[in-house]
């Protein structure tokens, strides 16, 4: 994995020509930022000739016009030749004043004071808190730590405590790290979060070869940074843990796992970080048959790549985020696609989402100051969800009909309607189809660069809206009574998302077991910790997936900071456990709940969503707006655990 200089300091060699041609590529606001660290000169965020005229998700150029960005460039093609002929001496860094006036300047507006801290720290300027990919001695031998999973939240923990020299062992059942990257290998799988933001804080990259990276450079990432830190020395792949045990008198968790090969183990530990996701576990439908087809058939998370979809009848049973990515990737390779589909889905224009990252952006990132921080901020902003008044349901709106839950929700209804009627022109029949019948927002919003909309108008796809009767031998056979004849049948139908560390057995104090304590409404203080589980820390725990913006790593981020402050307690005041009280406890899963209600994804238009339990009661998503869950999570408030 290429790793640049953290902020862009990679010597320049490049001639002068070639600079000139880069600099078409790089994103102007992005570019103009930096010229403020390369000169010292603020003036190029305030002119108004080349200011960016707008901020929206996923576009990188401001709105700015042509001649106005070749402007910008033509300004700084000088300065830049200057700085790599001076051998990359900088000026004085901004002030923080500054700092703040340059991310309005990329905003296009005041950024609020109370996001200043979460912005400046996302930043990262002063370079504070990045790891050292040297090993430091193990300075807490007697602390041993048990980390269950080695996707992004997991190796994220190992980082963390390989640094604070307190060890450990990451158990993984998959063969490798990257969790929901490594098991999802289906056509066309990729990233919804823009790559460069997809990213640890601390390990950027400049290699992404898409704006929105797919599963396998995904992977790669991944299974760079492991080995960069050594955390391969620390795994155990292919083994899984069965149960976890709390023993009270002597203060330690015992892990049960068992191997490949059936071979089963115990390991201690002090303290046990679950860092299992919820893309892991597949949800089969419940539909009467389905083992009766005669042809291959499979979950999208195991496809069956041994097999060739060219020329076949298809059928893909679900058209959510999966489903969504595979029918695009296929549909010329197939003789007939059949996309099965329940609900309809709201999507919005992202013309990015499969664009090439071009070569002056990578460039920029190496080479440029503070460029790919910058560039960052650009994809964060716009999608950092810390004004949640869009998914608010506002109680004197009149929603009867179940399409919006307030002008503002209305507004983003028509927004999206509009995009999808265009790319879908004069087929009054195919519109009705995929427009839903919920507010805009309630599910997972998805993302379209005309190949989805485009894929569905192709001759050999039909969408199919009828719901199924039952899998026969030849095919689907759906409640109309038509046998929809297939060779091949991929179910795209979700996984297990309410059921948290499911199939684990977690027993804390007095024998009681975590399945037992949740029921059907898990919670966890701040989505990391329970009352009678000690010293037991949840990443990408309950309440805490992301509907509104930022990107799980960043969450991931806020969590570990909060429990290695939690373990670095238990070692030094050398206490025996650590868990929030049960008042602390109640009081937060009350709010929770009282906020999760005012917000659109609880709304009760809308339906068949993996965010809903059985009940229609939602566990898994944070209402809160991300800046407030990074300051609740900057530091423990130890009065409100029980420390023994």
């Amino acid at each position: 994995m290429s790793t640049p200089d953290l902020y862009g300091r990679t010597p320049i060699t490049d001639d002068d020509e070639t600079i000139a041609r880069l600099l078409d590529d790089v994103s102007v606001p992005t570019l103009l930022c930096a010229m403020v660290h390369i000169t010292g000169d603020p003036s190029w965020i305030r002119d108004e000739a080349i200011k960016p005229q707008g901020l929206f998700l996923n576009i990188y150029d401001g709105f700015m016009s042509p001649e106005a960005q070749t402007e910008a460039r033509a300004r700084a093609l000088p300065h830049i030749l200057a700085f790599r002929d001076s051998g990359g001496e900088l000026p004085p860094p901004p002030s923080a004043e500054l700092v703040q006036e340059m991310m309005a300047f990329i905003g296009c507006a005041d950024i609020p004071d109370d996001t200043v801290p979460m912005m400046l720290s996302e930043l990262n300027l002063a370079a504070e808190g990045v790891p050292s990919p040297e090993a430091p001695p193990v300075a807490h031998g007697e602390f041993p730590v048990v980390v269950i999973g080695c996707g992004q939240s997991g190796l994220l923990a190992g980082i963390r405590l390989r640094e604070a020299g307190i060890p450990f062992t990451i158990i993984d059942k998959n063969a490798g790290p990257g969790g929901t990257w490594w098991e999802n290998s289906y056509p066309g799988a990729r990233v919804d979060v823009g790559s460069h933001f997809y990213c640890y804080s601390f390990e950027p990259a400049d290699h992404w070869t898409e704006y929105f990276s797919q599963h396998a450079e995904l992977r790669d990432y991944f299974v760079g940074v492991m080995h960069k830190y050594g955390i391969d020395e620390h795994c155990r792949f292919e083994t899984e843990v069965e149960a976890a045990t709390f023993d009270e008198a002597a203060g330690t968790w015992t892990v049960r796992v068992r191997t490949a090969d059936g071979t089963v183990d115990e390991l201690p530990a002090r303290a046990v970080i679950s860092a299992v996701g919820s893309l892991n576990r597949p949800k089969l439908p419940d539909i009467p048959g389905i083992d009766d087809f005669d042809g291959p058939s499979f979950h999208s998370i195991r496809w069956d790549h041994s097999i060739d979809v060219t020329g076949t009848r298809f059928a893909l049973v679900g058209a959510g985020a999966t489903g969504f990515q595979i029918a695009p990737t296929i549909a010329d390779q197939v003789e007939q696609l059949n996309v099965f589909q329940r609900t309809a889905q709201w999507m919005f224009p992202n013309p990015n989402y499969h664009e090439p990252v071009p070569d002056g952006m990578k460039w920029a990132i190496r080479h440029l100051p503070y460029f790919g921080r910058w560039f960052r901020f650009l994809i964060l902003w716009p999608g950092a969800g810390v004004d949640l008044s869009g998914p608010r349901i506002d109680p004197d709106w009149d929603d009867s009909d179940g399409l919006a839950v307030s002008q503002r929700n209305k507004s983003t209804r028509d927004f999206f309607l509009g995009f999808m009627a265009e790319q879908i022109g004069d087929d009054p029949d195919l519109l009705a189809k995929i427009t839903p019948d919920y507010p805009a927002t309630g599910k997972r919003t998805l993302q379209d660069n005309g190949s989805w909309l485009g894929c569905l108008k192709k001759d050999n796809v039909d969408l199919i809206r009828t719901g199924i009767e039952r899998i026969e031998a030849g095919g689907i056979r759906t409640t109309d009574g038509v046998l929809h004849e297939a060779d091949v049948i991929c179910y795209a139908t979700g996984f297990r998302h309410n059921d948290f560390l499911w199939p684990m057995e977690i027993t804390g104090r007095n024998g009681q077991t975590l399945r037992a304590f949740w029921g059907d409404e898990p919670a966890a203080y701040l989505g990391i910790t329970m009352p009678g589980f000690p010293n037991l820390f949840c990443m990408y725990g309950p309440g805490t997936n992301l509907a509104s913006g930022g990107s799980l790593i960043f969450h991931s981020e806020c969590q570990i900071t909060y429990i290695m402050q939690c373990i670095d307690k238990l070692i030094a005041d050398d206490l025996t456990s650590i868990e929030p009280t049960s008042d602390a406890y109640d009081t937060y899963v009350a709010e929770y709940r009282a906020e999760i209600g005012q917000m659109v994804w609880s709304h009760w238009a809308v339906k068949n969503t993996h965010y809903k339990n059985a009940k229609g009661d939602i566990h898994t998503l944070s209402p809160w707006p991300l800046h407030v869950y990074q300051s609740w999570t900057r530091s423990p408030d130890f009065e409100k655990f029980d420390l023994r």
